[in-house]
């Protein structure tokens, strides 16, 4: 989350300095979305499905590699796709 007129020119490069090429830059200066998706810290992560509904968040950091996680998101995806 950045903020003020520098924040464009810091997410492009940090886009650069990890090799995002293929995910668009969303700015919310009024922070509108925490509101809307009633985020209660930063980061939230949300997981949705292709039509938008959502699966599951999270609030905090995690470890998305670690074994617990990656375990819960197979299984998460497993009964999306019956």
């Amino acid at each position: 989350m950045d903020a003020g007129a520098k924040a464009l020119d810091q997410v492009k490069s940090f886009y650069a300095s990890v090799g995002i090429k293929h995910l668009a830059v969303f700015l919310d200066a009024d922070a509108a979305a925490i509101f809307t998706l009633k985020a209660v810290s930063v980061p939230t992560t949300l997981l949705l499905d292709r039509q938008g509904r959502e699966l599951g968040r999270m609030s905090g950091t995690a470890e998305w590699d670690s074994p617990r996680i990656v375990k819960a998101l197979r299984e998460l995806l497993g009964a999306q796709a019956r």
